[in-house]
């Protein structure tokens, strides 16, 4: 028996792989199974968990004056449509900078045909802030505490970058979409009591990440908030998933249905 979970986010399309691991939020029951040659075992809680760095700075204390937005992801994740909506975000918030961390970023031309998409959208280029790699991981995740809000890519939503920004305080919105690698953060968000800030449209998505810059929830308390969580409970998430071999076993052995 072959199951596939984490790091591919679409079917094998090999019929030597019984199972994939995944929930109910990514892959929703009777709409998302015909799209997989695999069978779908839906782990309870969300399929994804977070272990937070020992060496983690502390969050800061947001910073006064005009908020700043950001996204960590990967720039391939970044398309037009993405640059539009995070443009009508910025432009509904006086004020408001942008900062993109991706290690393409330490090409100019890159930054430079970023600035002029958002340029189109009315979003000055001054109001972009670009980072590239840092020295380390411990700087990496220092430099969430510039951002006082995440937004995230679609259709494709980060995974690893929504977890670090919420356990450094930093609030995330995401915009869950009709495939199973646009509801990451709808599944992420949910785990770690957020759920709020998924939105389900474009308007509920400027709506979420408006409110949050004139909010500004404690960076502290949200880090606390997510300890408390199912996204970083590891006991629970193996203890789910030791059900989950039981169950497929049984199932695939001809003992029992799923």
């Amino acid at each position: 028996m072959q199951v596939t979970w984490l790091g591919y986010g679409a079917t094998t399309g090999l019929p030597q792989i019984d199972y994939r691991l995944t929930d109910a939020r990514i892959d929703p029951p009777g709409t998302a199974d015909a799209w997989w040659t695999e069978a779908l075992y839906r782990l309870p809680g969300g399929s994804m968990c977070y272990a937070p760095p020992a060496d983690c700075p502390l969050p800061d204390a947001a910073e006064p004056g005009p908020a700043t937005f950001g996204s960590f992801n990967n720039l391939s994740k970044i398309n037009p449509a993405v640059v539009a909506l995070w443009a009508r975000v910025l432009n509904a918030v006086e004020g408001a900078r942008l900062l993109l961390k991706a290690r393409q970023l330490a090409d100019p031309a890159t930054g430079e045909r970023l600035r002029r998409q958002f340029e189109s959208h009315g979003v000055a280029a001054a109001r972009i802030e670009f980072a590239a790699r840092t020295e380390s991981y411990h700087d990496h995740m220092a430099c969430y505490g510039r951002v006082d809000v995440a937004l995230d890519s679609f259709p494709y939503n980060g995974a690893t970058t929504t977890c670090e920004a919420l356990w450094m305080g930093t609030p995330v919105v995401s915009l869950a979409g009709g495939r199973s690698v646009a509801r990451y953060g709808l599944s992420l968000l949910h785990a770690a009591n957020c759920a709020e800030w998924a939105a389900h449209g474009p308007d509920e998505f400027v709506a979420i990440a408006t409110g949050l810059a004139g909010s500004r929830p404690a960076r502290a308390a949200l880090r606390a908030r997510i300890a408390k969580s199912t996204l970083t409970d590891a006991r629970a998430v193996a203890a789910g998933l030791e059900d989950a071999y039981d169950a497929m076993w049984r199932s695939w052995s001809g003992r029992a249905k799923l």
